[in-house]
């Protein structure tokens, strides 16, 4: 079976493991849904490796907002932040749909250190 590390990071869409948790990996990064994957799909790996990297864009999320709170520059770092977490969390949806682990940049080593 393929892992994250290896440089391919596609694996075949029939491996029953991936079938199984397609639908909580990719709610997962729907905002706060980023724990539905986590806490359902425990022994799961593709659903844990989607649902850490969820967890860390909500995360990010939520310092956004907060850091709208200042004056003129908040309003412009949490327009930029959406719409870049949003990429991200769609880019997201459409590879766990198509089977793959995807190291989203910067996300990754984040979440590679989170252990649940």
């Amino acid at each position: 079976m393929t892992t994250p590390s290896e440089s391919n990071n596609s694996v075949t869409p029939q491996d029953p493991e991936i079938q199984d948790a397609k639908f909580f990996a990719a709610i997962g990064y729907i905002n706060v849904l980023c724990f539905v994957p986590l806490l359902l799909k425990k022994g799961n790996k593709f659903a844990q490796f989607h649902g850490k990297q969820a967890l860390v864009l909500f995360i990010l999320e939520i310092a956004a907002s907060i850091l709208k709170a200042v004056p003129a520059l908040g309003d412009l770092v949490f327009t930029v932040a959406f719409v870049v977490f949003g990429i991200l969390s769609l880019v997201g949806v459409v590879k766990v749909l198509m089977g793959e682990y995807w190291e989203i940049p910067v996300v990754y080593e984040i979440a590679n250190r989170i252990t649940l």
